[in-house]
């Protein structure tokens, strides 16, 4: 089977128009998945052809011979020494507005064309599919023939996290624009449909997680109050399952089954609107969600749940702002060592602050009556309390910790590693090293009394950071010495 049937070749061109350049992106791309989709169910009816069938993601490229000096107080948006640079695309539809924004930028500061034409990197028969709903890639076995023997399928040499990781060294001398391969992208995409119920063109660029499903109820209170107020520049609201309303007395239909995190997105025609992701409890799921919506390139993510109050002197239903991290989660430790410092980022740490303020109508002084801002300790062991207490309870006072859950320092940590903004801010639910545990009553009450407000405090947090230039908000603190130019 030496003969590979491809699509008509198409020559690379150049562009020094984003947006024509990103049209002829979106021309290739689906050049190349409509000829695979078409193919792919010609072999379910007629049987193996006898040769390969393939098709290839576009590809951005870049090449500069010069040192071009640009704005130093900006953190994307160019390369920093000549070379060629490129990256494959996907889904050039759903990533419109961030192509056109990025390209449009490396155009304007290195005053060079890009080259926009098909990439050497075949597209898997699954992720060409996956817009296709009347169309799925039947189990291995399933067929009289072996379906990698016709087409080409997911491969892990071009879906990992190099890139993000810093250890990409390219073998033919050609350097990533992007942090993600395409292939990379349509495996997150295809991740965030399974674990959310929700299409990847309905997160927004601000999104918030929490640990408790008692905040979704909430926040569908509040998108019904904003769909309801003209003026609020929100347009719709979508729940877990795709049941998305415009009119703020419509019913919503939820599946029978909810998904491992149910999300739901209060949406605005810019895509600058709230995403709120329920993530249950634990490392791996902060991870999990994180790994994947960061190939969405938010603008930033708010952790707003609950945790445990390690200080006498906090109450029940304090909030706790994290400056710094001890991470003991474990989940990303290969990914990012522990020694790696997680900065608390200003702008949004200001952001969190002014919304605690407004929401509570504290300031100054008054406001650390409610307030503390400290270490946020995270741990994979939700039963740590049942353990000796005197190894954990001197290793969390030795870090001045605070407060103690089990997902703010992995979603700030993927925060960091995928240059995405975060913070933290949490609500105290229990004090368990002062004999005040996390007791169905005392839940009850306090859930009733507090939800609303947290929630209206990391909302009004997400609006004051979407207010904010994206050359502010996308910290230098987040890039590393040899950066890709894309976001």
């Amino acid at each position: 089977m030496s003969r590979i049937e491809t699509p008509d070749v198409f020559q690379a061109e150049s562009f020094t128009d984003a947006e024509a350049a990103v049209n002829r992106l979106e021309e290739l791309y689906v050049e190349a998945t409509t000829f695979i989709c078409s193919r792919f169910m010609e072999v379910l009816r007629s049987g193996a052809p006898g040769h390969r069938i393939r098709a290839f993601y576009p590809e951005v490229r870049l090449t500069t011979t010069s040192y071009t000096h640009v704005d130093t107080r900006l953190s994307f948006g160019h390369v920093s020494v000549p070379g060629t640079y490129a990256t494959t695309v996907t889904r050039p539809d759903l990533f419109r507005n961030y192509l056109i924004q990025q390209i449009g930028l490396l155009i304007r500061h290195h005053g060079q064309p890009v080259t926009i034409g098909p990439s050497k990197t075949p597209i898997p028969v699954h992720f060409a599919v996956a817009t296709r709903p009347d169309i799925t890639v039947p189990q291995e076995g399933a067929t009289k023939f072996t379906l990698r023997d016709i087409f080409d399928v997911p491969d892990l040499a071009t879906t990992s996290d190099d890139i993000v990781n810093g250890t990409y060294a390219p073998a033919d001398g050609i350097w990533p624009l992007s942090l993600f391969t395409a292939q990379r992208v349509d495996y997150s995409l295809a991740r965030l449909s399974h674990y959310t119920a929700t299409d990847a063109a309905h997160f927004q660029n601000h999104v918030l997680f929490t640990n408790y499903q008692f905040y979704v109820s909430e926040f569908e209170s509040y998108a019904r109050d904003m769909l309801a107020d003209p003026d609020s520049g929100y347009c719709s609201f979508v729940a877990t399952g795709n049941a998305e309303i415009t009119d703020p007395e419509a019913p919503i239909e939820l599946p029978l089954k909810l998904p491992q995190m149910p999300t739901y997105h209060l949406k605005r025609p810019d895509g600058n609107g709230i995403t709120l992701v329920n993530i249950g409890i634990g490392p791996s799921n902060a991870k999990t969600a994180t790994d994947h919506i960061a190939v969405l390139r938010p603008h930033a993510w708010l952790m707003v749940g609950h945790c445990a109050g390690l200080r006498n002197t906090q109450a029940l239903g304090d909030y706790v702002l994290a400056h710094a991290y001890l991470r003991e989660d474990h989940v990303l430790d290969d990914d990012l060592p522990v020694w790696t410092p997680i900065p608390a980022l200003a702008e949004v740490q200001i952001a969190l602050e002014q919304a605690v303020a407004e929401v509570t109508e504290l300031s100054g002084y008054e406001l650390k009556r409610v307030m503390r801002t400290g270490t946020v300790a995270t741990i994979d062991n939700r039963n740590w309390e049942l353990r000796d207490q005197s190894g954990p309870v001197q290793r969390l006072s030795q870090s001045r910790a605070i407060a103690l859950d089990m997902e703010s320092a992995t979603i700030a940590a993927n925060g960091y590693r995928f240059r995405v903004p975060y913070g933290t801010l949490l609500c105290v639910s229990d004090k368990p090293l002062h004999g005040e545990l996390k007791l169905p009553g005392m839940a009850s009450e306090f859930y009733t009394t507090q939800v609303a407000r947290h929630l209206r405090i990391g909302i009004r947090a997400m609006e004051r950071l979407r207010t904010m230039p994206l050359e502010r908000l996308h910290s230098r603190k987040l890039r590393s010495f040899d950066e890709t130019a894309f976001l």
